[in-house]
Formats: C-alpha cells, structure tokens, sequence
C-alpha cells in the first residue's frame, strides 16, 4: 500500500552551521528558494541562537525575510529560548523547533543546562508560543545513544516526550545525534513513542555516521513512523558530539521510498539538480553515492561496436 510522507530539509540550518565557510545572505536565500521548488513538507530554513554561538546563521532575519515562500511548504527556524522566539516572530516560521537532550552530559556541553532546566525552558517557550498560535515541535537529541554517557535509556525519552506533549508540543523528533541507532533499536523506541503520546506527530532525524542512516530510516518507516529530515548531500552534524558526520541523504531518502512505490511529494530530478549546486554553495565538494550514480533506472547509451556486431 502506498504511503504519503513527509520530508523536512534541513540542510539550510544543521547543514550550513556544520560549514566553515560563511555562506553570504544571497545565497542562502537562492538555495532555500531552489529547494522550495522542490515539493518538501517543511524546510528548516536558520536558527535564532545567538549571533556570537553560531555566526554563520547571524543573518536569520535576512533570510527569513528573504525567502520566496511556496503554498504548501512550511518554513521552520530553531529556537533555543524564549528570547529566540521573540526575535523569530517577526519572521513569520510556520513553526518553530525546540531542541534539548535526552542524555545529561550531552545536553550540558550542547546547551550549557542541565536537561531540567532545558525542559522549563522549553516548557516556558511552548506556553508562550500558544498564545501566538505559532505550532512548536521539540527535537530530543542523543536520543539513541550518547558520545558522552552511552546508552540512553528509552525511558528518558519518553518520559521526556510525555511531558512536553501534555505542555503542548506539536511534534517530536526524535534525533540519532551522532549515528549510534541501529534499526531494531529505532523500530523498537518509535513504537514505544507511538503508544507513549498517541497522535502526536514524530518525526526521525537520523545520521549517517556509520553508514546505518537509510536502514534506520527503513526501520523507523516499518514501524509507522511518516515523518523524516534530512539534508541535501549528508550535509551537518554536531559540533557539541564528538564523531558526528553529516545527516542523512535527503536524496538517497528520497530515492529510497520512491523506488518502493511512497509518496514523499518531492521531486527527485529537481532536488539532484540543486545537490549539483551545492559544491558552489559551500564552497568544497559536496556529492552523494546516489549523486554520484543517478537513479536506479538512469540510462547509458550501449557501446557504438554493438551496431556493428549485431545488425538486427
């Protein structure tokens, strides 16, 4: 049976943070407009932490502001507290996203608070948020597994869920930070999360640092899950988690469901032609495995000698 997903880019915030080149304004703005052509449900489009934390995205209002936005398309910034999200109302997000940490280590040496006083804040900001009508969806990092302490028990994750969806939260992701998940693992806790916060959209934000990214997504897809980020040409990671590479593939993902017979609405010829673009974007060689080959049905014309040795 076919299913309709949702594919949220990301590349234009945890892409472009991870660079260490400063993408100008213009460009960001051409890249985000190209990828809007591109059918995505959402588009991660900057983050309104502040300038001197990561300067690359100090130009969020020009950005936002910047945009040619398209029907359909929801547009997305990350908020880290309460004072992000009064610099972000003014650039109209569709939604914002909250991020804190399952693990305590990780949440420490990313945010600089313990995940108690992440949580009050985040909880501060979706209370706020309501009264502006502006939808907040929460992401919990290391939720598989921490660089720092190691397995994370499921149960912080979902206790961590079921609190912020009785504030209010109007989605989760759960986030593969560093690349630990395995696929019985990410099928396990997405069913554990489904039962846990019923109705709730979840969404999996998976890496690729041990070449599991596409398999977790598999196993993510099999276990229900509809919603999945992912950033042009594996782009991202995360500068507080040691070992951590890009995201995975928005284009192998892609590829991906379309091949098994899924409606991502995503238009794969035009995405490749902006991951073509991407290099001039950032400066160095960006590709994909699927870059690389083409589609699975992408043709090659036959050798000229064949003419000539078969002639009919």
């Amino acid at each position: 049976m076919t299913r309709r997903l949702e594919i949220n880019e990301v590349s234009p915030r945890d892409g472009l943070q991870m660079e260490p080149v400063n993408v100008p304004t213009q460009a960001k703005i051409a890249f985000i407009d190209a990828l809007s052509a591109c059918g995505f449900s959402r588009i991660e489009v900057t983050s309104y932490t502040s300038p001197k934390a990561i300067p690359v995205l100090a130009d969020a209002e020009a950005v936002m502001a910047g945009i040619k936005r398209v029907a359909g398309v929801k547009y997305t910034a990350l908020v880290p507290n309460l004072r992000g999200m009064e610099r972000a109302v003014d650039g109209r997000p569709d939604e914002i996203n909250l991020v804190m940490s399952a693990s305590e280590t990780h949440n420490r040496a990313n945010l600089r608070m313990t995940r108690a006083q992440s949580l009050a804040t985040l909880q501060e900001v979706i209370r706020a948020a309501a009264g502006l009508n502006l939808p907040c969806n929460v992401s919990l990092s290391t939720a598989f597994g921490c660089p720092f302490d190691g397995e994370v028990d499921p149960e912080q994750v979902i206790g961590l869920a079921g609190l912020l969806a009785d504030t209010g939260a109007a989605g989760i992701t759960v986030c593969d930070t560093t690349g630990m998940a395995y696929p019985t693992q990410v099928a396990r806790l997405c069913e554990q999360l489904q039962r846990a916060v019923p109705g709730l959209p979840l969404t999996i934000h998976l890496h690729n640092t041990r070449g599991m990214g596409l398999a977790n997504a598999l196993a993510a897809f099999d276990a229900g899950i509809d919603r999945f980020d992912g950033a042009l040409g594996g782009l991202g990671g995360c500068p507080y988690a040691p070992g951590a590479s890009g995201n995975v593939s928005t284009e192998e993902l892609v590829h991906m469901f379309a091949a098994m017979g899924h409606d991502t609405g995503v238009a794969l010829d035009a995405l490749l032609a902006v991951v073509g673009s991407l290099s001039g974007v950032v400066g160095r060689p960006v590709s994909s495995q699927l870059a690389q080959a083409g589609p699975r049905l992408r043709r090659f014309a036959p050798p000229a000698w064949l003419a000539e040795k078969f002639t009919q």
